[in-house]
């Protein structure tokens, strides 16, 4: 790969983009979308490769697209095309980053797969950025109330497990369903692109 992730998380138009996205977000009351959560997304997708025993080629576009996926597929594409990336790439991270909604998307191929798996499993206390418990939406709610999430491939057993610990004072197993369903159903179809399983755990239950 001609542009690596490492050059990629060093442009400045990026990572404009990703904080000046996440500041919008903040004034609106969303959960954060920062360069931690870019971060952290990539870092995922590409272990979820990884674990699985894909090549280093597609790992590091996997990574790419974790990094960039809040930057929308067409600046991705404006911004990428300008690198020394193949087209070929450039398409293949622009897919990923505009089928990663889960009011529209669906996993295509495994970079888009390992990159929904790892956004919609992102789910921790410290990407609630409103500051005010009593004004929390059912988001803040969820988000807040994770105490801990763990992600493990089992590849042997074609399993991608997802453990969640809700605190559920703040937030029932219920109420994480009653908004993240949608992104469970994703999850389950990205593992089958991926040609595995996915499995929930939320509070030692088994949810799917």
């Amino acid at each position: 790969l001609k542009t690596t992730y490492k050059e990629i998380r060093e442009i400045e138009e990026i990572n404009l983009l990703i904080e000046q996205g996440n500041a919008t977000l903040k004034e609106l009351g969303y959960t954060e979308h920062s360069k931690k959560h870019a971060a952290k997304v990539s870092d995922t997708a590409g272990k979820i490769l990884t674990e699985l025993g894909y090549g280093k080629h597609k790992i590091e576009l996997a990574r790419i697209a974790g990094y960039m996926h809040d930057s929308g597929a067409l600046l991705a594409y404006q911004i990428l095309k300008d690198t020394e990336m193949s087209l070929k790439d450039v398409l293949v991270i622009m897919t990923a980053i505009g089928h990663h909604d889960e009011a529209t998307g669906d996993a295509v191929d495994p970079v888009s797969a390992a990159l929904i798996l790892a956004d919609k499993t992102d789910v921790r206390r410290n990407r609630v950025q409103n500051p005010v418990p009593a004004t929390f939406d059912i988001h803040d709610r969820v988000n807040y109330a994770a105490l801990s999430t763990k992600l493990t491939i089992q590849k042997e057993k074609k399993v991608i497990q997802m453990e969640l610990e809700l605190d559920d004072e703040i937030c029932t197993v219920m109420d994480y369903f009653e908004i993240f369903l949608e992104r469970m159903i994703m999850c389950r179809r990205a593992a089958e692109r991926l040609d595995c399983k996915f499995k929930l755990i939320a509070n030692g239950n088994k949810m799917c």
